[in-house]
């Protein structure tokens, strides 16, 4: 049997495709919103280790539960953590999302992390989950996550956004999220604003032809940033479910 993930086309292929995808951000443990998300027919989910408890245990189980479902998943790791991006990616995470990109060196060490060689220096393994324990050919195993594994960063602090251009330029980097919160927090009265620092980041993106996902918290908002040129959009579910809740706890009385 051949793992339902190399059967369909795989979330790298179907955003460099210009399909327009929606997916969750989920902060685990929560296996049962992983398969209601995947009932409801979002394209993928991404999993946040960064500020989620970041357990590979529970990991895999939302990975797998995913994958039973046909659903693709990206996680966010932690800043700067090779060991475990390798991790991730060996439970068959289909992607990495990698916070406080400030430089192209920062970006060109994401992919070395990401990418087994010769484009990245990652261990190879076959007897992991992305491998079905061994069942898959090391050339075909190989081959395939060099040409599926989607690599994205995040821009967060105004330096990141001075060189969105050269980030965005490094071989095998598909493409950025930008963090609007810490952009934010990370600001100050003499870079520019907000708004016009992540507009500069979204032209870079454009020019370069990289992927741009966006963050939302609403179906319009989703909608906007779609008609903006974003390639994928992701909810914060958190958000949105506690903009519902609030709704829910306070009827008309």
């Amino acid at each position: 049997m051949i793992e339902q993930h190399r059967v369909m086309a795989s979330l790298r292929s179907r955003a460099r495709a210009g399909e327009k995808l929606v997916g969750a951000l989920l902060r685990m443990p929560s296996e049962e919103l992983v398969e209601m998300l995947a009932v409801a027919d979002f394209d993928f989910v991404l999993i946040d280790c960064e500020h989620g408890p970041a357990d590979i245990a529970a990991l895999r189980q939302h990975i797998a539960v995913a994958a039973a479902h046909g659903v693709p998943v990206i996680v966010r790791v932690g800043e700067g953590d090779r060991g475990q991006i390798l991790r991730v990616l060996d439970q068959g995470a289909e992607g990495i999302l990698a916070p406080h990109l400030d430089t192209e060196e920062d970006a060109a060490a994401l992919v070395d992390a990401a990418m087994y060689p010769p484009l990245g220096g990652r261990g190879f393994a076959t007897y992991s989950r992305a491998g079905r324990f061994g069942l898959v050919a090391p050339a075909d195993h190989l081959a395939w996550w060099l040409e599926n594994t989607l690599v994205m960063g995040m821009i967060e602090s105004p330096r990141g956004v001075g060189n969105a251009e050269a980030i965005a330029s490094v071989p095998r980097f598909d493409g950025v999220m930008v963090g609007p919160a810490d952009l934010a927090a990370s600001s100050t009265a003499d870079d520019p604003p907000v708004l016009e620092a992540i507009d500069a980041v979204h032209s870079a993106l454009a020019q370069a032809g990289s992927l741009r996902m966006d963050i939302v918290g609403t179906r319009d908002a989703a909608s906007a940033a779609f008609a903006d040129g974003a390639d994928l959009v992701v909810y914060n579910l958190t958000s949105s479910l506690m903009a519902h809740l609030r709704g829910l706890a306070s009827p008309a009385r």
